[in-house]
């Protein structure tokens, strides 16, 4: 299933690597184009209803990053190695190279101005980090010593651009005050370790800033009725998925019976059948938005497996 699934993603973004999406559909369509259906009420009332998505032909530099870690994790697991797969990192990084320090839409899908957002950065360089160890490990050849350097590049970039010191955190983007909760990934993706006071601060400053009363974590500031970071106007419930984020990192740092009482909150959201939604309503106290949402249930393993491993249940 692993090897089917990598077969599925190295069709799919074949071709120029700045061409690359950062969705496909399940065919590996590159066509996906957003309409709204105005003559459909909507669920509950829910407007506009859309089909496709217009964030498909956006700038995400994360993806590069995401793909990359996929692809490594795939490999480090034991998935038979491919040339293919080796020849689209190298491909990827190639480009990297010279567009890495481009503002983007980010991983929220922002449709307001492009940005120097700081996850896009972190997951820019754990693109080139895990392709330097594909090369290490004997499986590609590449320019080790000028993308070695580049790595150190774009990580003093991020620690000297998207980090406030008087705050003790990192922020949305380069210059910004704006909290954001892909920031919980920075530990996670090997960027810097658990322990640095840099992670600690972001992680605790997020929990004040960013938690709903019952604990659950937003994505970052919404603004009510005015157009926000992301261009959108209105409010929006605690983002499962970084909720789940938050429980890792509480795990990372050791405050492991804390990240397991979050976990378990998180799991008492799901409906009778076990999913979830893509977000929860603090005051309604309900499931809100996409349902059932991957990008809720992939961290909820993720999750697991990681308080598993540092003992929350025993074992």
């Amino acid at each position: 299933e692993a090897r089917a699934w990598r077969e599925w993603l190295l069709r799919a973004v074949a071709g120029d690597p700045e061409n690359l999406q950062i969705m496909y559909g399940i065919a590996g369509e590159r066509e996906l184009g957003e309409t709204e259906l105005d003559w459909l009420p909507g669920y509950e009332g829910s407007t506009p209803v859309r089909v496709g998505n217009g964030a498909a032909g956006q700038l995400q530099l994360d993806v590069y990053g995401e793909v990359t870690e996929a692809l490594h994790l795939g490999h480090m697991t034991g998935l038979a190695r491919s040339d293919y797969a080796s020849l689209l990192q190298l491909k990827l990084i190639r480009y990297l190279e010279t567009h890495w320090d481009q503002p983007d839409e980010g991983i929220w899908e922002v449709r307001g101005p492009r940005r120097h957002f700081v996850h896009s950065k972190v997951m820019a360089w754990v693109a080139v980090d895990r392709t330097i160890k594909l090369i290490e490990s004997g499986d590609a050849d590449g320019p080790l010593e000028r993308w070695r350097e580049l790595r150190d590049e774009i990580h003093q970039d991020v620690c000297e651009k998207g980090y406030d010191k008087e705050r003790n955190t990192f922020t949305q983007s380069y210059g910004s005050k704006e909290l954001d909760a892909s920031l919980l990934l920075i530990p996670q993706m090997g960027f810097l370790p658990p322990d640095d006071k840099r992670v600690i601060g972001t992680i605790e400053a997020i929990q004040r800033e960013l938690s709903t009363p019952d604990g659950f974590i937003l994505r970052y500031p919404t603004a009510g009725d005015e157009a926000g970071v992301d261009g959108l106007e209105g409010d929006e419930g605690a983002f499962l998925a970084c909720s789940f984020w938050m429980a890792d990192d509480l795990a990372m740092i050791g405050r492991v019976d804390e990240a397991r009482r979050l976990f378990e909150r998180l799991l008492s959201l799901r409906n009778d059948l076990g999913l979830l939604a893509e977000e929860w309503d603090p005051r309604l106290q309900r499931q809100v938005g996409n349902f059932p949402q991957a990008f809720s249930h992939v961290p909820l393993i993720d999750t697991a497996l990681r308080l598993t491993a540092s003992g929350a249940y025993g074992g």
